[in-house]
């Protein structure tokens, strides 16, 4: 037996193989995440401007009348969750690259999470009492 014909040695576990995950355990998922979230975002990007157009020089009552739209506004709540998702997820990545305390990053990356949520929902709210005419 040669020099080339020994087995080539894996220092992953069996269970590491069969996953197939790298040393984070966790994939690539945070990163196809964030591209869907990319590509969803630019798709979303001209009718949102479109609508950002429509309501310049608008009072409330005119952006309220936009807004009430079905549609406009399930086009602004898609643009608002993606965002959203797209920013926590970008963020997070930072943090755990360099952020090197771990209590810290535990920390950075739970105040990530909210932010990240308390953005959506405050978006989400302004766009729902806007839409409905309160």
């Amino acid at each position: 037996m040669s020099a080339t014909d020994t087995p080539k040695r894996s220092m992953r576990t069996p269970l590491g193989r069969v996953r197939n995950l790298g040393a984070a355990h966790s994939g690539t998922s945070d990163f196809w995440r964030q591209r869907i979230t990319g590509v969803a975002m630019t798709l979303l990007m001209i009718p949102v401007i479109v609508i950002v157009m429509m309501l310049l020089g608008r009072n409330q009552a005119g952006a309220a009348q936009i807004l009430g739209s079905l549609p406009i506004a399930v086009i602004l709540l898609l643009f608002i969750f993606a965002s959203a998702w797209h920013m926590k997820i970008g963020m997070q990545v930072v943090i755990e690259d360099y952020v090197h305390n771990e209590k810290l990053k535990l920390v950075s990356i739970m105040l990530n999470n909210f932010f990240s949520i308390a953005v959506a929902l405050a978006s989400t709210y302004a766009i729902l009492k806007l839409s409905s005419g309160v």
